[in-house]
Protein backbone atom coordinates (compact mmCIF):
# COMPACT_ATOMS: atom_id res chain seq x y z
CA UNK A 1 0.00 0.00 0.00
CA UNK A 2 3.15 2.33 -0.18
CA UNK A 3 2.15 3.66 -3.45
CA UNK A 4 -1.23 4.58 -2.56
CA UNK A 5 -0.14 7.11 0.14
CA UNK A 6 -0.86 10.55 -0.05
CA UNK A 7 1.64 13.30 0.46
CA UNK A 8 1.56 16.43 -0.03
CA UNK A 9 3.41 16.23 -3.88
CA UNK A 10 0.22 13.67 -5.22
CA UNK A 11 -2.84 16.14 -3.53
CA UNK A 12 -1.20 19.31 -5.28
CA UNK A 13 -0.29 16.90 -8.61
CA UNK A 14 -4.54 15.39 -8.43
CA UNK A 15 -5.50 19.75 -8.01
CA UNK A 16 -3.56 20.70 -11.14
CA UNK A 17 -5.18 17.66 -13.21
CA UNK A 18 -8.75 18.62 -11.93
CA UNK A 19 -7.91 22.06 -12.55
CA UNK A 20 -6.20 20.86 -16.46
CA UNK A 21 -9.61 19.12 -16.84
CA UNK A 22 -11.72 21.60 -15.79
CA UNK A 23 -9.80 24.57 -18.01
CA UNK A 24 -10.13 22.43 -21.19
CA UNK A 25 -13.87 21.82 -20.53
CA UNK A 26 -14.20 25.73 -20.41
CA UNK A 27 -11.76 26.01 -23.47
CA UNK A 28 -14.52 23.56 -25.23
CA UNK A 29 -17.71 25.18 -23.93
CA UNK A 30 -16.17 28.34 -25.05
CA UNK A 31 -16.31 27.05 -28.32
CA UNK A 32 -12.64 25.86 -28.60
CA UNK A 33 -10.86 29.16 -27.16
CA UNK A 34 -7.09 28.16 -27.58
CA UNK A 35 -5.85 29.73 -24.57
CA UNK A 36 -8.15 28.08 -21.87
CA UNK A 37 -7.27 24.44 -23.94
CA UNK A 38 -3.47 25.72 -23.68
CA UNK A 39 -3.69 26.41 -20.47
CA UNK A 40 -5.45 23.10 -19.55
CA UNK A 41 -3.24 21.04 -21.47
CA UNK A 42 -0.33 22.20 -19.49
CA UNK A 43 -2.42 21.79 -15.96
CA UNK A 44 -3.06 18.41 -17.01
CA UNK A 45 0.56 17.51 -17.94
CA UNK A 46 1.77 19.02 -14.97
CA UNK A 47 0.01 17.67 -12.70
CA UNK A 48 0.08 13.96 -14.14
CA UNK A 49 3.73 14.58 -13.49
CA UNK A 50 3.36 15.30 -10.31
CA UNK A 51 0.81 12.73 -9.10
CA UNK A 52 2.79 9.95 -10.39
CA UNK A 53 6.40 11.30 -10.50
CA UNK A 54 8.88 12.22 -12.90
CA UNK A 55 10.68 9.03 -13.85
CA UNK A 56 7.64 6.83 -13.93
CA UNK A 57 5.48 9.45 -16.33
CA UNK A 58 8.98 8.86 -18.40
CA UNK A 59 8.87 5.52 -18.42
CA UNK A 60 4.40 5.76 -19.15
CA UNK A 61 4.92 7.91 -21.97
CA UNK A 62 8.04 6.80 -23.75
CA UNK A 63 6.67 2.97 -23.55
CA UNK A 64 6.41 1.56 -26.67
CA UNK A 65 2.96 0.30 -26.77
CA UNK A 66 2.32 3.96 -25.62
CA UNK A 67 4.61 5.48 -28.21
CA UNK A 68 1.41 6.45 -30.92
CA UNK A 69 -0.99 7.84 -28.29
CA UNK A 70 2.06 9.77 -26.97
CA UNK A 71 2.73 11.35 -30.56
CA UNK A 72 -0.43 12.27 -30.74
CA UNK A 73 -0.68 13.70 -28.03
CA UNK A 74 2.37 15.89 -28.43
CA UNK A 75 0.52 16.53 -31.96
CA UNK A 76 -2.62 18.31 -30.58
CA UNK A 77 -0.61 20.00 -27.90
CA UNK A 78 1.59 21.92 -30.39
CA UNK A 79 -1.70 22.32 -32.64
CA UNK A 80 -3.73 24.05 -29.65
CA UNK A 81 -0.29 25.91 -28.96
CA UNK A 82 0.28 27.41 -32.64
CA UNK A 83 -3.73 28.25 -32.93
CA UNK A 84 -5.51 25.35 -34.72
CA UNK A 85 -8.05 24.03 -31.20
CA UNK A 86 -10.46 21.87 -33.26
CA UNK A 87 -7.43 19.68 -35.22
CA UNK A 88 -5.29 19.77 -31.81
CA UNK A 89 -8.18 18.43 -29.48
CA UNK A 90 -9.19 15.55 -32.06
CA UNK A 91 -5.53 14.42 -31.75
CA UNK A 92 -5.21 15.07 -28.28
CA UNK A 93 -8.28 12.97 -28.06
CA UNK A 94 -7.28 9.82 -30.33
CA UNK A 95 -4.01 10.44 -28.07
CA UNK A 96 -5.58 10.34 -25.13
CA UNK A 97 -7.64 7.03 -25.66
CA UNK A 98 -4.41 5.59 -27.26
CA UNK A 99 -2.43 6.11 -24.17
CA UNK A 100 -5.38 5.54 -21.19
CA UNK A 101 -7.24 2.57 -23.23
CA UNK A 102 -5.09 0.28 -20.11
CA UNK A 103 -7.29 1.69 -17.56
CA UNK A 104 -10.82 1.17 -18.78
CA UNK A 105 -11.11 -1.86 -16.78
CA UNK A 106 -10.83 -0.37 -13.92
CA UNK A 107 -12.59 2.79 -14.94
CA UNK A 108 -15.61 0.04 -15.80
CA UNK A 109 -15.59 -0.84 -12.33
CA UNK A 110 -15.38 2.51 -10.57
CA UNK A 111 -17.77 3.83 -12.49
CA UNK A 112 -20.14 0.73 -11.53
CA UNK A 113 -19.82 1.42 -7.96
CA UNK A 114 -21.02 5.31 -7.89
CA UNK A 115 -24.03 5.34 -6.04
CA UNK A 116 -26.36 6.98 -8.82
CA UNK A 117 -24.56 7.08 -12.30
CA UNK A 118 -23.45 2.91 -11.18
CA UNK A 119 -26.76 1.72 -11.81
CA UNK A 120 -27.06 3.42 -15.36
CA UNK A 121 -23.68 1.48 -16.25
CA UNK A 122 -24.95 -2.13 -14.44
CA UNK A 123 -27.79 -2.06 -17.40
CA UNK A 124 -26.80 -5.34 -19.65
CA UNK A 125 -26.42 -3.16 -22.67
CA UNK A 126 -23.94 -0.73 -21.10
CA UNK A 127 -21.93 -3.35 -19.22
CA UNK A 128 -21.84 -5.66 -22.77
CA UNK A 129 -19.69 -3.02 -24.12
CA UNK A 130 -17.45 -3.16 -21.23
CA UNK A 131 -17.12 -5.97 -21.15
CA UNK A 132 -16.27 -6.27 -24.70
CA UNK A 133 -13.15 -3.92 -24.13
CA UNK A 134 -11.77 -5.29 -21.12
CA UNK A 135 -8.42 -6.42 -20.73
CA UNK A 136 -8.32 -5.59 -25.05
CA UNK A 137 -4.97 -3.63 -25.38
CA UNK A 138 -4.31 -2.83 -28.64
CA UNK A 139 -0.01 -3.21 -28.88
CA UNK A 140 0.84 -1.14 -31.77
Amino acid sequence: MVGLEMNDWKKIGLGLTGFGVFFSFLGIIFFFDKGLLAIGNILFISGVIMTIGIKPSLQFFMKRSNFKGTVSFGIGFFFVIVGWPVIGMAAEAYGFIILFSGFWPTLSVFVQKIPVIGWVFRQPFIRSIFERYRGKRVPV
